[in-house]
């Protein structure tokens, strides 16, 4: 385990943070502890998550329907900001540490992007760790990409147009499923083109770091205790942690990444994961958009009905998907 030094995050978390702390520790003041057993702590985070999908933007169509993958079916929601055919479309891949989380528990986020970004955005519910081990999540997200390719028009949505974004543990799947599809297709698989990322505070693949050592606690769920409490539910076996597609930075990115947008919390322990995936874009070449927001805690993107800070890494991730699919010819 890692030694930390923790910094004395309470004192320098924004007034608005500190609002969303207080409102969470009174809607449900288990909902970060892994210690409490697996079903207390997925019931206290569903509890939790309710009053933050409250309101938010409404839709001109959702479309609820299953998709067919190599592990089962799995659910997806399709949320359209406007009516027309061939929409660009969002892949959205929901964190909670490939352990918590739902459609319903990161839907106005996903609502919030639709109708920043003018593009549709379909949720996958993949199956959640413990039950399901390493790499069937990452093989869900590929295959439901692949069938928006295929069956986009059933969804008026364009499936050569296709970008994907999520947070957390669902923003280290969205890469990984990004360099799967790669490699798939260097295998001889049909190509599946994604155009474009945005990844909100990812798990990238750093195992100690500055950031690690310094922040993280019981107000975030993310002391080392609890990110290998994560790690564990997620892997079979501990070795896969040197996946390319569990540890993303030690993938090959030199080559089919797609511009991206990083958005990283300024109080995360997490918070160097993002900073090394942008060292290491920008030494290949790729097109990307790094930002950390002050003042802020791992997981602040539910938290746009009192921070300003999620709902503007909502607008600025889906500006920047909606300006990189403009400037595609």
């Amino acid at each position: 385990m890692v030694a930390q030094n923790t910094l004395p995050v309470l004192d320098l978390i924004s007034p608005q943070m500190r609002a969303v702390l207080d409102k969470s520790a009174e809607l449900a003041p288990d909902a970060y502890a892994t210690d409490a057993g697996l079903e207390q702590l997925r019931q206290a985070y569903g509890i939790e998550r309710r009053f933050w999908n409250e309101g938010g933007p409404s839709m001109a169509l959702t479309i609820d329907d299953t998709v067919w993958t190599p592990h089962g079916q799995v659910a997806i929601r399709c949320h359209l900001p406007r009516q027309g055919e061939g929409l660009p479309a969002v892949l959205y891949v929901h964190g909670g540490g490939w352990v918590l989380g739902n459609l319903d528990t990161h839907d106005r986020i996903m609502r919030v992007l639709a109708r920043e970004s003018g593009m549709a955005v379909v949720g996958i519910d993949y199956a959640l760790s413990p039950e399901a081990k390493f790499p069937v999540a990452l093989e869900q997200c590929a295959a439901v990409a692949r069938h928006l390719r295929d069956a986009g028009e059933r969804y008026h949505v364009d499936g050569a147009r296709l970008a994907m974004a999520g947070d957390s543990g669902g923003a280290q799947l969205c890469l990984a499923t990004t360099l799967w599809l790669r490699d798939q297709a260097d295998a001889g698989e049909q190509v599946v083109e994604i155009g474009a990322l945005a990844l909100y505070y990812g798990m990238y693949g750093l195992r100690d770091s500055a950031s690690r050592r310094l922040l993280g606690g019981p107000w975030d769920g993310l002391t080392e205790a609890d990110l290998d409490y994560y790690l564990d539910c997620y892997l079979a076996d501990r070795a896969e942690v040197r996946s390319p597609y569990v540890d993303c930075l030690a993938a090959d990115l030199s080559r089919g990444i797609p511009p991206c947008y990083l958005a990283a919390a300024d109080l995360d322990p997490l918070r160097d994961d993002t900073a090394a995936l942008a060292a290491m874009l920008q030494t290949y070449g790729v097109v990307h958009e790094h930002e950390v927001f002050p003042g802020v805690l791992h997981a602040f993107l539910h938290n746009s009905r009192l921070l300003d800070a999620a709902a503007q890494a909502l607008a600025n991730g889906a500006r920047f998907l909606r300006e990189t699919f403009d400037n595609q010819p």
